[in-house]
């Protein structure tokens, strides 16, 4: 029974999804044809602490190499729970170690990082993260632990949230504003990158980016702002589905005529940068 309310909490099946596909789908024609292609996509309930280290880990990264580093950082300071049998691609039960099972870690609490080093996070491959562990453990302990961070759940104002996050070292606007959605239960935070803003873009307003050559902090609001007086109902979750729409691994259940519209987007851009680095170019004596 405890596993079950736990699962349901983490996936937070308390939400139903198809209210929210036919209300967004009625804003957003586009988005329409993305939930019939992808249905199911929701946001998960993480524990505040695992969400925030694993998006500071995710600066600059990749995910096989974000994989390794979390997996060492369970081994080195979680706790063994148990251990699981695999079986590789080709049939054989092997992992990339030779080994035939894998050992499972729980996520390190704050008390088992007490003692973590620098130096020992950068000796596991953390690299320059590893400062923004430590400053981050270190502002945490005298916030007042994990418990401050789930006091931000019950913050209807997303911006405090995303204010009081990016106090903590090695979080901007765009990390908040994920441990935000995937962790504290705000809803309406719209992480926003270049792929983000890309789909603002091509999708609502042409001129969202002005002059500016960078998400500014106005610009940044103001793509969220444009997901957020789109979808009143839950912008963080409706935005999340038009983002996995821009994977390469979901463009096979995509509409033809949206893939075409994606690639053709995306050969303007670049004759765009194209363009603008000749004329650059030509400014140069």
């Amino acid at each position: 029974e405890g596993a079950k309310e736990y699962l349901q909490q983490y996936f937070r099946l308390e939400t139903p999804l198809s209210p929210l596909y036919e209300e967004w789908s009625n804003a957003d024609a586009r988005l329409k044809k993305i939930a019939t292609a992808i249905p199911g996509v929701r946001i998960l309930r993480q524990t505040p602490l695992e969400c925030m280290f694993s998006f500071i880990c995710s600066s600059n990264n990749n995910i096989p190499r974000i994989t390794k580093m979390l997996s060492s950082f369970r081994e080195t300071y979680g706790n063994f729970m148990m251990e699981i049998p695999i079986q590789s691609s080709s049939g054989g039960e092997k992992n990339d170690d030779g080994d035939d099972s894998l050992s499972i870690f729980s996520f390190p609490t704050l008390d088992s990082l007490a003692d973590a080093t620098e130096d020992e996070l950068r000796a596991m491959g953390l690299g320059y993260r590893a400062k923004y562990i430590i400053g981050t453990r270190d502002l945490l302990q005298t916030s007042g632990g994990e418990e401050f961070l789930l006091k931000l759940r019950s913050n209807d104002d997303c911006q405090a949230v995303q204010d009081e996050l990016t106090k903590f070292s090695g979080i901007g606007r765009k990390v908040a504003d994920c441990v935000a959605l995937f962790s504290l239960d705000q809803d309406d935070a719209i992480p926003v990158d270049i792929h983000v803003q890309h789909i603002a873009s091509r999708d609502y307003d042409p001129t969202v980016l002005g002059q500016a050559k960078s998400l500014t902090p106005t610009i940044y609001k103001r793509v969220g702002d444009l997901f957020r007086s789109r979808f009143p109902s839950r912008a963080g979750w409706a935005h999340s589905l038009l983002f996995v729409a821009e994977l390469p691994s979901f463009r096979s259940v995509l509409p033809l005529d949206m893939v075409r519209e994606m690639d053709e987007w995306k050969k303007h851009e670049q004759e765009q940068k194209a363009q603008q680095k000749k004329e650059k170019a030509k400014k140069v004596p």
